[in-house]
């Protein structure tokens, strides 16, 4: 039996640079990894069956990408053996911290150790690349820069932080805003250091204030205390502390109706680190 953790991670920036041809956009974004993780347990059996198991009740077993994470690994690596795989869902849906994306890349990286396949980081990413294209900065398991669509990672050390994130009452789906006419997909390109000395912003949060208010009224309550912004394409709005219990005192004072949790920043994935 092998446990491991899934992390959230937090888009910093996010600019939507343009369109392609086959329908993916060119971005740029920075990944932050938390501390902040779902969970996964992984079996082996001795037969081909892969079974998932959770007590969320808006998770598909059958469609999900851990049951689909798990399927194509085993196609691939033609791997006899299969697995029963148990979630513990911490991290909320449809909140842009890459829930589904981390799940996929923890059962991509659990199932190889456990069938014992010697698969290389980057084999896994290529596998995981075709279930979503931010699986890969979780096989990787390192706070990256990222490029075209968001697959061509740079390795990058952030300042040790802590972040407040907080979830409203909301879904927001992220092929919905990248297909939305309204999105700007005109940002331009930026680099490393001008993200350090000056910050970005996120093309996706005003097409998303717009069609999810309540995105927009958690990202003003949190801006009373510090600089708030929308992660990914939402829901879930951020902001970073130098301190926990700065962090922690925001926290207290939020209105009961959002979910929120405190994380450190790690450059290093937890999932590599058990």
């Amino acid at each position: 039996m092998l446990q491991l953790p899934a992390p959230a991670k937090l888009n910093l920036f996010l600019h939507v640079i343009g369109r392609r041809a086959d329908g993916y956009h060119d971005i740029q974004t920075l990944f932050q990894l938390l501390d902040y993780s779902d969970e996964l347990t992984f079996e082996a059996r001795a037969d081909k069956t892969i079974t998932v198991t959770t007590y969320n009740e808006q998770f598909d077993p059958q469609t999900n990408l851990v049951t689909l994470a798990a399927q194509q690994l085993q196609r691939q690596s033609s791997c006899q053996q299969g697995a029963n795989i148990s979630l513990l869902k911490r991290l909320p849906l449809g909140g842009g911290l890459g829930g589904g994306s981390s799940d996929a890349a923890t059962t991509l990286i659990g199932l190889n150790k456990l069938w014992k396949l010697g698969y290389n980081r980057d084999d896994l990413a290529k596998i995981g690349v075709k279930l979503g294209a931010d699986v890969p900065i979780f096989v990787y398991g390192h706070t990256a820069w990222a490029d075209g669509i968001g697959d061509v990672l740079s390795a990058v050390k952030m300042p040790d932080l802590w972040y407040l994130v907080l979830a409203p009452n909301c879904q927001v789906s992220t092929a919905a805003i990248f297909n939305d006419e309204e999105l700007t997909r005109n940002a331009p390109p930026i680099t490393i250091r001008a993200f350090r000395e000056h910050g970005a912003d996120n093309s996706c949060q005003i097409v998303v204030e717009k069609r999810y208010p309540e995105v927009k009224a958690v990202r003003l309550w949190l801006s009373k205390y510090a600089a708030a912004q929308m992660t990914g394409t939402g829901s879930c709005v951020f902001a970073s502390f130098t301190d926990q219990a700065q962090a922690a005192a925001v926290l207290a004072e939020k209105p009961e109706q959002w979910r929120g949790f405190i994380a450190r920043g790690v450059n290093k994935s937890p999932a590599y680190c058990q």
